[in-house]
């Protein structure tokens, strides 16, 4: 432990330490907890999966500067958890010095929210906090930025290093607000690093607030009202998936209801460049309607779809339809809309591309592929003039 008498405690209020990617900030138990949904809009999250989702940490980091050569964080983690019993899942937490990764920390303790799709209410079991400790650390001044696990609720209980913390200089890339699912979100990748919008923003040098929320990319009203309240320079939003594989539109309230997210988001961000993502490929329902399932006949998770193409004919949505429709919403758009542009989510992962790095369930993408999504982002996207 840090000597009590070369402590910097920070509460993280002082202006020492900024909580970035955070959208709000409220006050926990015991100490503070990063959000990325305001207060108004918590109160209008309409089940307990959605409300483990937008909880997670993902995108969330600590900046500061320090010649500190040992630093350690206190945290409550809040993980979703299927029972009382299973065993927790670690959670990895990462300390990027002067731009590059310089350790990973995991932990495996805190609360339970104890949720599955079968059970109707979800409940929390308390846990322990932990302590991640980072030392070994170059003794010069340093950038620091602690970024937290894409798995974990994350309350901040504590800080604490061996020389004193000031606060980080300004942010010098663009403000990038992006909105997705959990192939965003992150779910099968390692730890927050790896993910693919963590892995662009660090590449093209953006400072990333994600408001990506797995199974939850489903045009909600208090979705589009966050990022139309958000300050960014751009914005990119990565739909369809969810709404296909949870079967949860037909194609006629998807039309209005995609115009009516991007109406709302324009309210507050009239001219900022707008970039809308089709999905990646996804083989289940490429050509036929949702929702997906997981196969029975198999011992692992493989993902299916209980849909059939002549299901499109009533209405249903499969992701060919979910890009055909957002490739024409935007050409209309554009005509009076000169920043909004469309992404072929194909071209960040085709087809050839699932024969050479296949998805370990059929569905999200490993370290491996969100790696291959993330360099043709920051190509594809953060070097193109229409989206800037």
């Amino acid at each position: 432990m840090i000597d009590a008498r070369e402590v910097d405690v920070t509460p993280f209020t002082d202006g020492r330490v900024e909580v970035r990617g955070a959208i709000a900030i409220e006050r926990g138990e015991r100490g503070i907890l990063p959000r990325r949904l305001r207060a108004r809009e918590w109160k209008q999250l309409p089940d307990d999966f959605m409300l483990a989702s937008v909880s997670q940490s993902a995108g969330i980091r600590l900046a500061f500067r320090t010649r500190a050569t040992a630093i350690e964080l206190d945290v409550l983690a809040t993980k979703m958890i299927d029972s009382e019993t299973t065993p927790l899942r670690p959670a990895f937490y990462e300390l990027v010095v002067d731009g590059e990764l310089a350790q990973v920390a995991s932990s495996s303790v805190g609360n339970r929210f104890v949720f599955t799709f079968e059970r109707p209410n979800a409940y929390v079991v308390a846990g322990k906090p932990d302590t991640l400790r980072f030392d070994g650390l170059p003794g010069h001044d340093k950038a620091i930025e602690l970024w937290l696990p894409y798995t974990d609720e994350v309350e901040l209980l504590g800080l604490r290093a061996d020389a004193p913390l000031t606060p980080p200089s300004a942010p010098a890339g663009p403000r990038w607000l992006h909105h997705g699912s959990s192939i965003s979100h992150g779910y099968a990748a390692s730890r927050i690093g790896t993910t693919w919008p963590v892995a662009a923003a660090r590449a093209a040098g953006a400072e990333l607030t994600s408001v990506a929320y797995s199974g939850n990319a489903l045009l909600d009203q208090l979705t589009a009202r966050t990022i139309r309240d958000t300050p960014a320079d751009l914005i990119s939003l990565k739909l369809g998936i969810n709404i296909v594989n949870g079967d949860m539109m037909r194609l006629r309230i998807f039309r209005t209801a995609v115009h009516g997210f991007l109406d709302t988001i324009r309210d507050g961000h009239p001219s900022t460049p707008l970039l809308v993502v089709s999905p990646i490929f996804c083989e289940p329902v490429e050509d036929s309607a949702g929702p997906t399932i997981q196969d029975s006949a198999r011992e692992d998770l493989w993902t299916i779809t209980a849909g059939s193409p002549d299901e499109l004919a009533d209405g249903k949505l499969s992701l060919g339809v979910i890009r055909r429709e957002l490739a024409r919403i935007v050409e209309e758009r554009a005509v009076d809309d000169p920043h909004i542009a469309y992404l072929d989510g194909l071209s960040l992962y085709g087809s050839e591309d699932a024969a050479s790095l296949p998805m370990p369930d059929n569905l999200h993408p490993a370290d491996d592929v969100q790696t291959l999504i993330a360099d043709r982002f920051v190509r594809l996207a953060f070097g193109s003039p229409r989206w800037h």
